[in-house]
C-alpha cells in the first residue's frame, strides 16, 4: 500500500518528489493501537519513528509519583519519536494512543539510510526538532512565569492554532478535550483549570460544552498571556 498522500502532509517530507515519497512509503509498517494503549514509555530504546495516520496520540512526561504533563496532542500527518533515532538515547517521553489510532512506523535502519540518501530531508528534520524544543521551552517558561489564568489562555490559543476551525461564533477546538487533559496541558490542577474555564465562560470569551471548547474572543484571551 502506498502512503504517498499522507507523507506529503508530514512537514519533514513534504518537499520530496513523488518518486522519493514512493520509496519512503515502501518502508512504512502499519501499526494499530487501542485507546489508552502505550506506544512507547519514557526510557524505552527508540527503534522507530511514527507517523499518525488516523486518531490522536498524546506525548507526555510522567513522574514516579504519578504526575503527568501533556506536551502535545498529535493528529494525522504528525510525526514523533525521531529524537531517539538520531542520538541513540532512550525515549525522553511517553507516547499514548489518546483514542484508537492507526500509525505508520519507520524503523531506525530505514530512517537513517533514507537520511543518508536524501540529505535534503535533514534541514526539514532539524526544523521539526526545533519546533519541539520551542514547545518544551514554552511549557517551562509558562509554568515558571505565568499565573494559572494566563497558562490556561496560552494553551487554549495554541490548541486553537493547531486544531481550530473557524466558525460564525468563534474558533472551535476540534478535539474533545477533558478537563483532566486540559489541566495536564497547562500544568495545573483540575480544580484550578475548571475555575478559570468558568471565569472565561462568564466573561463571554469561550464556551465549553460536552468537552468541546469554542474561543469566542481569541484576541481578548491573548491579552492575558502578554
Amino acid at each position: 500500500m502506498s502512503y504517498v498522500e499522507l507523507l506529503s502532509q508530514v512537514p519533514m517530507f513534504s518537499h520530496l518528489g513523488e518518486a522519493e515519497l514512493q520509496q519512503l512509503s515502501s518502508h512504512l509498517q502499519p501499526r494499530q493501537y487501542s485507546r489508552g494503549e502505550i506506544i512507547f514509555h519514557q526510557g524505552d530504546v527508540g527503534m522507530a519513528l511514527f507517523i499518525v495516520r488516523k486518531g490522536e496520540v498524546t506525548i507526555r512526561l510522567s513522574s514516579t509519583e504519578g504526575k503527568e504533563i501533556i506536551l502535545a496532542l498529535l493528529r494525522r500527518g504528525d510525526a514523533f519519536g525521531e529524537l531517539s533515532l538520531l542520538d541513540g538515547e532512550l525515549r525522553s517521553t511517553d507516547a499514548v494512543a489518546r483514542e484508537e489510532a492507526s500509525l505508520l512506523a519507520l524503523q531506525q535502519v530505514d530512517f537513517r539510510r533514507f537520511l543518508a540518501e536524501r540529505p535534503s530531508v535533514v534541514p526539514h528534520l532539524m526544523a521539526n526538532l526545533s519546533r519541539m524544543v520551542r514547545r518544551v521551552t514554552q511549557v517551562v517558561h509558562d509554568s515558571s512565569f505565568l499565573d494559572a489564568r494566563a497558562r490556561l489562555a496560552r494553551v487554549l490559543l495554541d490548541l486553537a492554532q493547531s486544531q481550530g476551525r473557524t466558525q460564525n461564533k468563534g474558533v472551535l477546538i476540534t478535539s474533545q478535550i477533558t478537563q483532566a487533559e486540559l489541566a495536564s496541558l497547562c500544568g495545573l490542577t483540575r480544580e484550578s483549570t475548571n475555575k478559570w474555564l468558568r471565569f472565561y465562560a462568564r466573561e463571554g470569551l469561550l464556551s465549553y460544552e460536552g468537552g468541546h471548547i469554542t474561543l469566542l474572543e481569541p484576541e481578548s484571551l491573548r491579552v492575558d498571556t502578554e
